[in-house]
């Protein structure tokens, strides 16, 4: 019932959808690939001003990657952008989870997709989704038999990850930056209002999304299997996604310097953004510990909710 009136509302916002002539300006939003740093693969479109190639056109995305924020997303997406039959947006979209996006309506997401040929599927990735509470319900409305993706990898390292962008992207701004610890732990206790803590709460959010879609249609990849081994996690995306088995071992090479895979594909080789794979901080070993103990429960249910486990810690 949820997801049909949703698909009422979405059906709302198609008809007072904004006017053409400001979804073709994107709303002042410049997709830039340059922006997701060097190399992208020739299969990702961020033009929308250039002359479509014959014979394609935009497309809602036939599968979306919804996350988890600092799981492996970018990696993900770029790998599975090797296939020929695999057009990927360039930038995270946001459009289900940002209210501002969503009433812009479905051309104007749509205008976003890059062109794409009868015979590809379109995929979008916007970690945001996972984590929103109103992202499952708007999918739903747009397509309930869509495929998503969601790629998850150890919750402690991934809350870990998510201080270390943070704290980056501070720097770089010239704001002030603070130790993990304080953010972890307030008042002798562990903060669980801490945002990164939230969004490692894996079973809570995956509930919201198993009330709108079956569990089949979600396919979990392993994020830290990803990072050791990419080519047996993008076969099982593959079958998934009903592609033909086009990727492999010879697309990707582990690169020593940066110590994690990178790719090779259409006679290049590239690497994600230098802001990928930064060194986490030490974190105070009592601290963590604490971090791993509370989430040690949620885990356990999330498992039971996917019906599958995870070597986290």
């Amino acid at each position: 019932m949820a997801c049909f009136l949703a698909s009422a509302f979405f059906l709302v916002l198609q008809t007072y959808a904004a006017p053409p002539e400001l979804v073709q300006a994107g709303f002042g939003i410049t997709l830039n690939p340059m922006d997701l740093g060097p190399g992208l693969s020739a299969n990702v479109s961020g033009d929308v001003s250039s002359s479509p190639p014959p014979g394609t056109s935009k497309r809602a995305p036939h599968s979306i990657i919804i996350g988890v924020r600092k799981g492996g997303t970018r990696a993900l997406l770029e790998m599975l952008d090797i296939h020929p039959e695999v057009a990927a947006a360039a930038t995270e979209v946001h459009f289900f989870d940002w209210d501002e996006n969503y009433a812009k309506g479905f051309e104007w997401y749509r205008e976003l997709m890059p062109y794409s040929y009868p015979h590809q599927i379109t995929v979008e990735k916007t970690p945001g989704y996972f984590t929103s509470a109103l992202a499952p319900e708007r999918i739903c409305a747009m397509n309930s038999s869509i495929k998503l993706l969601l790629i998850l990898r150890d919750p402690a390292e991934r809350v870990i990850s998510d201080y270390t962008q943070v704290y980056f992207n501070r720097l770089e701004n010239h704001k002030p930056v603070q130790a993990i610890e304080n953010l972890l732990v307030r008042n002798g206790a562990l903060n669980i209002r801490y945002k990164a803590i939230q969004r490692s709460l894996y079973d809570i959010h995956m509930r919201n999304w198993l009330r709108h879609f079956p569990l089949e249609q979600i396919h979990i990849v392993d994020g830290d299997a990803l990072i050791r081994d990419p080519l047996p996690e993008l076969q099982k995306v593959e079958r998934f996604l009903n592609l033909p088995p086009r990727i492999v071992s010879t697309n990707f090479y582990f690169n020593q310097t940066k110590g994690f895979y990178c790719i090779r594909s259409d006679g290049r080789e590239r690497c994600l953004h230098e802001s990928k794979g930064r060194p986490h901080p030490a974190v105070n070993s009592t601290v963590l510990q604490q971090l791993r103990s509370y989430l040690q429960e949620h885990n356990r249910t999330f498992f039971r909710l996917v019906k599958r486990t995870f070597d986290w810690q």
